[in-house]
């Protein structure tokens, strides 16, 4: 049996960008949603305990499915094996005006 592929997803999440694993993903039925399924943590040490990897454990647990905003995606790649899973904070540059999410379309002015 082949092995499945495994993917990095990176998307933006509220002021932070989330690096994970996961072994399925597809284009969602909701329109402009990407479906995560099968998040892939890194099985470490126990006496080693990375606090990144801890948190996005605890936010995904019992999570079956997430639907990620296809805006919110910066990028996806299929990679050999899982890595470290992270969560960085964006720099802002001192603005405190967030842009408004842009949807992919522009609709067509009444004529």
């Amino acid at each position: 049996m082949a092995n499945k592929p495994v993917y990095k997803v990176i998307f933006l999440n509220q002021t932070q960008v989330y690096e994970v694993f996961c072994t399925a993903i597809y284009q969602s039925e909701m329109y402009g949603f990407i479906e995560v399924e099968e998040f892939v943590f890194g099985e470490r040490s126990q006496l080693l305990v990375d606090p990144a990897e801890e948190k996005l454990k605890n936010e995904f647990a019992g999570v079956k499915r997430s639907y990620i905003p296809m805006h919110a995606i910066i990028r996806i790649d299929e990679v050999e094996k899982e890595g470290a899973v992270k969560v960085t904070e964006v720099k802002s540059g001192g603005d405190k005006v967030t842009p408004f999410p842009y949807g992919g379309f522009i609709p067509k002015p009444n004529e």
